[in-house]
């Protein structure tokens, strides 16, 4: 369970995340590409920031997830330009591709009949029994 203090910090780092990667978006050309931080969790020893990212549209994510993780350092340097005042140091940062905005698509185009799993059984992921 994340303290008060875990809270308080992802806060932060979300919303100043939100605002440089969409800035580095706009200059790198990228319009109309969408990037928001869906969840910010810190470590209880808050050496570590997992930054879950939604990007939209869907195809150019890989792409940017290898250009964010390649400019870490530059976002994290920043990151810490803009909190000096509120943080102390700045947690690394690592950046995970947040698919729940796809899967919900994906669950709701199975439920207008698009693709339907139960008429067409092979929709459907094999799953292993235990």
């Amino acid at each position: 369970m994340e303290t008060q203090r875990q809270k308080k910090i992802g806060g932060v780092i979300q919303k100043d995340i939100v605002d440089i990667l969409q800035r580095a978006a706009l200059e790198g050309g990228l319009k109309g590409t969408i990037i928001s931080v869906s969840k910010v969790s810190v470590t209880t020893d808050l050496s570590i920031a997992k930054v879950y990212l939604s990007i939209f549209p869907n195809q150019e994510a890989p792409a940017l997830m290898e250009g964010i993780r390649s400019n870490q350092a530059l976002i994290k340097h920043e990151l810490a330009q803009r909190t000096r005042n509120q943080l102390r140091r700045v947690p690394e940062l690592l950046f995970y591709l947040d698919d729940s905005l796809e899967y919900i698509e994906n669950i709701e185009k199975s439920l207008k009949g698009e693709e339907n799993p139960i008429k067409n059984r092979e929709l459907l992921p094999k799953r292993k029994k235990s």
